[in-house]
């Protein structure tokens, strides 16, 4: 029987079945946020919430029947152990936030489809790397807020006044929102020069250090892909010797067979 449910939660169609209840699920819940929508099929999308909940614990609660204690050790597995936990919780008095929260039963489609899988995997890898390059851009952020504070805090207070402020202003900057119009040239307005301060601030971080992270990113998903790709390819070959070894023992036994049919 456990056999039976494994070959079901992990056939293609189930998880097909799987990803339109996800994709309907989300769908419904953002037709919850409009009143007009709610006010002409309130108690029809609150049903379909529900029974759309059922379908998800019926899930969990087969795959944790064919896994076993295993499905404990699958990351993703506990993921969506984890999403499926918060909607069952109850969203009545203090725990009504958690209402808000259902939303994140969209977020299994990460689990589900295999290339978000992999992205998300690319991403946790390259967190080691990302750590170095935050410090880095910590560091830069530190040293030109300070400059800042010191150099336009005073006649611009409400964007330099002080370290917090200075650093919140730059990171604007970096983002390249209004920087030009809305901070810059005001500033030149009073600091002619003060373009030789932003500009080497955008230049270090905007086009910069934000590349390194996109840089770091790519590469880490591209290790993810290869080493999917060199699994593949080491099972393909598992197999093809598996099937090599059945052929040389079928040769063996057709072998043995025709010295005995030739012996008198």
């Amino acid at each position: 029987m456990r056999d039976l449910v494994k070959a079901l939660v992990t056939s293609r169609k189930w998880e097909y079945w799987i990803i339109g209840i996800i994709v309907v699920n989300a769908v419904t819940l953002g037709l919850e946020t409009s009143p007009a929508v709610m006010a002409v099929a309130g108690p029809l999308l609150l049903t379909l919430d529900k029974i759309i909940l059922m379908v998800f614990v019926v899930e969990l609660a087969l795959r944790l029947y064919a896994h076993g204690l295993r499905f404990f050790k699958d990351p993703w597995s506990l993921f969506d152990f984890a999403i499926v936990v918060i909607a069952v919780m109850p969203t009545s008095g203090s725990l009504s936030v958690l209402r808000s929260l259902r939303i994140l039963r969209a977020l299994r489609l990460i689990s589900v489809v295999p290339s978000l899988r992999r992205v998300i995997g690319g991403l946790v890898a390259a967190l080691p790397g990302m750590g170095s390059i935050m410090v880095l851009m910590a560091l830069v952020f530190y040293v030109f807020a300070v400059m800042a504070t010191k150099l336009y805090g005073a006649t611009f207070p409400e964007w330099f006044g002080d370290i917090g402020l200075s650093l919140y202003t730059l990171f604007q900057v970096m983002t390249l929102e209004s920087w030009s119009m809305g901070i810059v040239r005001p500033v030149m307005e009073v600091y002619p020069l003060s373009w030789l301060f932003f500009v080497p601030f955008i230049l270090c971080t905007a086009f910069t250090v934000l590349n390194l992270f996109i840089g770091i990113i790519v590469s880490a998903m591209q290790e993810e892909h290869e080493a999917e790709a060199d699994a593949n390819r080491q099972a393909i070959h598992d197999e093809t010797g598996q099937i090599l070894e059945e052929v040389k023992a079928l040769r063996a036994e057709l072998k043995e067979l025709r010295q005995q049919a030739m012996t008198p």
